[in-house]
């Protein structure tokens, strides 16, 4: 049938189907196109990338998320998988390399049934299950529970997690450190507790010294120095108020007209502007603080008027430091001067100090009574290597994290992934269905983590492999994993490496999620703009008996 001068061709089913699965087949090698270039990033023996930036930057580093930060790809598949790598880190901060590496096994297994014409419908329902039966078992029958406040467990735990990072010779101050920092910002309201450590543990790299120098300071440490040369550079125990508000004249908004026409005029402008200024000054001064930091500016005159009265000032200081300082030395941020209570003031910093490292002067408020913030101080040789101990610090502070949220453990090692694989193929033997392979398919997906460790460590990959199936086929055999340092199998519990049951359960959650998300896409479509018709051509005729087309 013709419409105008363009024949319509009819798909017929087939050829629908056929262009769908090479969309599907598309997907699937973007996805183990990208998993393949992390893979050797996994595990104590993992090898690092070289990234190099537009601006001719190089940073080393075997973190997942930081390298697939920096790749560029055009594929929209392999852009969604590498998007999946930054929401693993926004939530549980850790598992990156492991998800992404799972993603591309799962999106790998599912290949061989849409050659086979099996629906991707019938696929995702099994992987579905998978999902559910292997966070059940993992919960149930895999998970240890831990006492948060045993802190030698703890270590434990942190370090076995940070074992495969450039940090690992300073593990046990990286570890303390962490736990220290951890521990300080947990507020418990209405009976959950919450644990913020993007806003309140800042980390705060100064090069120079020795990274055994890094500690934990409880208060908080800025960049800053105070404004007038005559004010005080160490206060014991000081009265501290917080402002969001401008020490200064008020600028005019936009346009501000000012007509003057004596000499006399211009004095009396300035009056105003003083007594003004005057005027913020003393509703301050009245409440006797020691240390005035705010937000703002802080001009001449008012710096004049809080020197006379013994005050210290910091001024544009930032908005994420000044909630820091709040929360440290109890303290309450205000907007405006008339509006200060003594309720506001804090009292809880034992100590205000100015100390000079290097070229830079820095502001110490610490030894605080009940810090709900603190500041994570690291020193070091030079700049790149501060920035890789910091990524690692964040590593270590999302795991403390974690187990005190959700302290439930799983063994480490792939020792989590192996047990899960034989509990599915268990499992698949009840599905009657043909449900069963795709299940069954999850199952070997998950071996895939145990084998990139074996690899990684230049071990016989095959030998090792079935010995741990073995392992895992015996009862009560659910710690058994790869020594990622030797490739030996070894029981977990006996290294005592150990993961937090939440990073792993994000992990098969994202990863299963992500290839589901991608089995499903049948076409790419692009929203290319389309042209602007010419309103002089001719219309083109209408099809006829097609009620469509004369709408």
């Amino acid at each position: 049938m013709y419409g105008g001068n363009a024949p319509i061709i009819i798909l017929n089913q087939n050829t629908k189907r056929e262009s769908g699965r090479k969309v599907q087949f598309g997907n699937i090698k973007a996805g183990k196109s990208i998993a393949d270039i992390i893979r050797t990033c996994l595990g104590p023996r993992s090898m690092l990338k070289m990234l190099m930036d537009p601006m001719g930057g190089i940073v080393m580093t075997n973190d997942g998320n930081a390298i697939l930060r920096e790749i560029t790809v055009q594929h929209p598949a392999a852009k969604s998988i590498i998007e999946v790598a930054r929401t693993q880190d926004e939530e549980v901060g850790d598992g990156t390399t492991s998800v992404i590496i799972l993603t591309g096994e799962v999106l790998s297994v599912g290949r061989p049934f849409l050659e086979e014409d099996m629906h991707p419908t019938v696929i995702i329902s099994a992987f579905r299950q998978a999902l559910d039966d292997l966070l059940d078992t993992m919960k149930t029958k895999v998970g240890v529970p831990v006492d948060v406040n045993d802190d030698e467990k703890m270590l434990n735990i942190i370090k076995s997690c940070i074992g495969t990072k450039f940090i690992k010779q300073w593990s046990d101050m990286a570890c303390k450190m962490a736990l220290k920092a951890t521990k300080t910002v947990v507020v418990e309201e209405r009976g959950k507790k919450e644990i913020d450590i993007k806003n309140y543990a800042k980390v705060e790299k100064i090069p120079g010294g020795s990274i055994e120098d890094s500690c934990v300071l409880q208060g908080v440490l800025i960049n800053k120095d105070v404004t007038h040369p005559k004010m005080k550079r160490k206060i014991e125990n000081p009265r501290i108020l917080l402002l969001d508000c401008s020490l200064e004249y008020k600028k005019g908004e936009s346009q501000t007209n000012i007509e003057i026409s004596g000499e006399e005029d211009f004095a009396k402008i300035l009056r105003m502007e003083e007594e003004y200024i005057e005027q913020i000054c003393n509703e301050i001064i009245a409440f006797k603080p020691d240390l005035i930091i705010t937000e703002k500016g802080v001009s001449d005159l008012a710096q004049h008027f809080l020197v006379k009265a013994g005050i210290s000032c910091i001024r544009r200081v930032r908005k994420t430091d000044n909630n820091r300082i709040a929360r440290a030395c109890g303290a309450t941020i205000v907007n405006r001067t008339e509006e200060i209570k003594e309720e506001d003031i804090g009292t809880d910093c034992g100590l205000f100090e100015i100390k000079k490292i290097g070229d830079e002067y820095f502001t110490y408020l610490v030894d605080c009574k009940d810090p709900k913030a603190c500041t994570i101080l690291l020193r070091g040789a030079s700049k790149d290597i501060l920035n890789e101990v910091e990524r690692n610090l964040q590593d270590a502070l999302n795991v403390a994290r974690n187990v005190i949220q959700d302290p439930i453990l799983v063994p480490g090692g792939g020792a989590t992934e192996m047990s899960l694989a034989h509990a599915l193929n268990e499992k698949a033997k009840s599905i009657t269905t043909v449900h069963q392979w795709p299940y069954r398919a999850i199952a070997k997906a998950l071996e895939v983590l145990p084998l990139t460790l074996i690899q990684n460590c230049g071990a016989s990959t095959i030998r090792t492999l079935t010995a741990l199936r073995a392992k895992h086929a015996l009862p009560n055999n659910t710690t058994w994993g790869v020594d990622g340092e030797t490739g030996e199998i070894v029981d977990m519990k006996q290294l005592d490496i150990w993961e937090p049951y939440a990073v792993r359960a994000q992990v098969f959650k994202t990863a299963i999620e992500t290839a589901i998300l991608l089995l499903r896409i049948d076409d790419i479509v692009s929203g290319v703009k389309k042209g602007e018709k010419d309103p002089t051509a001719p219309a083109a005729p209408k099809a006829p008996g097609n009620p469509e087309a004369e709408q």
